[in-house]
């Protein structure tokens, strides 16, 4: 592996500052795993890494490179790897529609091709010639509907290649114009996924200011410019945050009814009927540090979270304020309070989580700014802004961090 990519960025990437701005909040990995290149979740950093063959990119020119780095980065930027694309669409056709978008904007209409590898499904060019520029990955799977023999072979759920593994096709890409590796994209979701869905928006907002306040956003001004700060508005999807960190509800508790049969006797006892529902105790930060606006942000998130579940608001400091303890119900919508001012011990409502025994996981709204707690019993998991994301008082795991707006 005699090229590394690593050093060969800053070239690349001179005349883009936006890009290069988000390059260097993204690790890039040499591997001869898989033929050319392509972005994922790595499940131990809970980060969005991109993967390329040395190999490839040492037989591209420096405009194919330019071009590959850009579309890759797309791809994290309009959301391709986790969960964007639509219920029961063909795996391979997803591929070509998100390559279709990414590719157009990446040419622009009547531009020239060579800042792209030959196999690249571009809008106009090879097998594409009647697909306009500037439509959007969802527009171009429709056109692709009607178009089968463009959505590529296969379902599209073949595994990645492990580490230590050849893959297929070494440094070429498909017969379908995806030069560019999308395996375990479906496997990005969960809560791996969405924690780095969240790191990658704070990347993407750092990367656009320091381009807006420097030398522009370089080939991604325009359009392009317009939909990268769009997927800034994008929203932390509790439902799915709320399905990975329980897992699955729990029995909360059973009822005798007449209305269903007892398996073991039937017709001489009473069935049970079974409520299944997940006990959240929401853990809210009042100490001093935590200004109002952060708690504003914070019960923003909760009026959100109440759509889909009800929980137990427990505020706290140094200790547990018992007193203000309540039950927030589903759809119900409540203004922000401040109830106490003290310091910070995130001990107390671990220990207070521990001892009542009835709840399934804890979450914690705060600035982090206290030592690491003792061990819950229960899920835990912690939110925090961008700014306190980035010096926390100690460390969680990365799966366990998510940045709220």
């Amino acid at each position: 592996m005699n090229f590394d990519l690593n050093q060969e960025i800053v070239k690349l990437l001179q005349d883009e500052p936006f890009f290069a701005a988000l390059s260097r909040r993204i690790d890039k990995k040499p591997s001869q795993a898989l033929p050319t290149a392509g972005v994922r979740v790595n499940p131990d950093t809970c980060s969005y890494e991109m993967i390329y063959n040395p190999e490839f990119f040492e037989g591209l020119t420096n405009k194919e490179r330019k071009g590959v780095l850009i579309h890759e980065f797309y791809h994290l930027v309009f959301d391709h790897v986790t969960s964007r694309r639509p219920d029961g669409v063909n795996h391979m056709a997803w591929n070509v529609a998100t390559d279709l978008a990414i590719n157009s904007l990446i040419t622009k209409a009547g531009s020239e091709l060579d800042n792209l590898p030959d196999m690249c499904c571009v809008p106009g060019g090879k097998q594409f010639e009647e697909y306009p520029h500037g439509l959007s990955s969802e527009k171009y799977l429709e056109m692709l509907k009607n178009d089968p023999d463009k959505q590529g072979e296969g379902n599209g759920e073949g595994g990645e290649p492990q580490d230590g593994e050849e893959g297929d096709n070494q440094g070429q890409g498909d017969s379908n114009g995806n030069f560019d590796d999308h395996s375990g994209w479906d496997e990005a979701n969960g809560t791996a996924g969405e924690i780095a869905k969240e790191k990658m928006k704070d990347s993407i907002r750092k990367a656009a200011e320091e381009a807006a306040s420097g030398r522009g956003f370089g080939s991604a001004e325009g359009q392009a410019k317009k939909l990268i700060l769009d997927s800034l508005k994008t929203k932390v999807d509790w439902k799915k945050i709320l399905r990975s960190f329980c897992k699955a509800s729990v029995k909360a508790d059973k009822r005798s009814t007449v209305k269903r049969i007892n398996k073991r006797y039937p017709m001489i006892h009473a069935g049970k009927k079974v409520r299944r529902e997940a006990r959240i105790a929401v853990c809210i930060d009042q100490s001093g540090s935590v200004d109002d606006q952060m708690l504003v942000k914070f019960y923003k998130q909760l009026n959100k979270l109440c759509d889909i579940v009800e929980f137990d608001v427990i505020p706290f400091d140094g200790k547990v304020g018992e007193q203000h303890i309540y039950t927030w119900k589903k759809g119900q919508k409540r203004a922000w309070e401040r109830v106490m001012f003290g310091g910070t011990c995130f001990d107390a409502p671990t220990e207070w989580v521990n001892k009542s025994g009835k709840y399934d996981g804890m979450i914690v709204l705060t600035d982090m700014m206290a030592p690491k707690p003792k061990r819950c019993r229960v899920k835990r998991l912690w939110l925090t802004t961008a700014e306190y994301a980035e010096r926390p008082w100690f460390n969680p795991n990365p799966e366990k961090l998510l940045v709220v707006d």
